[in-house]
């Protein structure tokens, strides 16, 4: 079975990195027999085009991210011995939200949002390997926002549709309806974007863009 940097450099040939991970116990939804449970998110930078340039994105089906993912996620699980696992599959339906939090390199963000150690307010996963063997794992990192003093993700929506309070996901779509919207459309969540870690992370705006179509259609 291989460790976690094995594992991290074979999800590197997919332009995918681990995301964190942890050791299950009952009630975390994980499946049965899984010792360790790892999380994979986008490699950045480099991650949109290696993606968008798959069979999936040229076959007019629908759905061609998470199809990719099923895909190569699923191959790299039956080369190690693992179990794949996705979020946009079910019911029923992973609780890849929680599993984030117990892996401890993502925490509820001052707007909210999750915020991952490297990914910032950009964090997505792309699915998970459930292992049969208890691995080895890092401490997990420190917070970005504990040392984000300026706290810019605050205030950041123009309509004030994402914030301290919540979201108001109508508020939201009215905007991008408007001329107004249009940077978001293209670029990606303002909110996400002010991020500083976000704005390290290295994502593409065609891969926002996508992911905002998605969410806006």
């Amino acid at each position: 079975m291989a460790g976690l940097a094995a594992i991290d450099r074979l999800a590197a040939r997919c332009a995918l990195e681990i995301f964190g991970a942890f050791h299950p116990v009952p009630g975390d939804g994980a499946p049965e027999g899984c010792a360790t449970l790892v999380l994979l998110g986008p490699r950045e930078p480099g991650f949109w085009p290696h993606v968008s340039a798959q069979p999936e994105f040229g076959d007019g089906a629908p759905d061609p991210l998470d199809r990719w993912s099923a895909r190569v996620i699923g191959a790299l699980a039956d080369e190690i011995g693992a179990e794949a696992l996705f979020p946009f599959t079910g019911p029923p339906w992973r609780p890849f939200y929680d599993w984030a939090l117990r892996a401890g390199t993502a925490w509820p963000s001052p707007v909210r949002l999750l915020v991952h150690a490297r990914a910032g307010l950009m964090a997505s996963w792309r699915g998970a390997l459930a292992l049969g063997t208890r691995l080895e794992l890092p401490p997990p990192p420190p917070c970005p926002c504990d040392d984000c003093d300026d706290r810019p993700c605050v205030g950041a929506c123009p309509v004030g549709a994402l914030g301290a309070a919540g979201y108001d996901v109508p508020a939201c779509h009215a905007f991008l309806d408007s001329d107004r919207g249009a940077s978001c459309l293209a670029a990606g969540c303002q909110v996400r974007r002010a991020c500083p870690v976000s704005r390290s992370y290295g994502r593409m705006p065609e891969q926002s863009a996508f992911h905002m179509a998605a969410f806006h259609r």
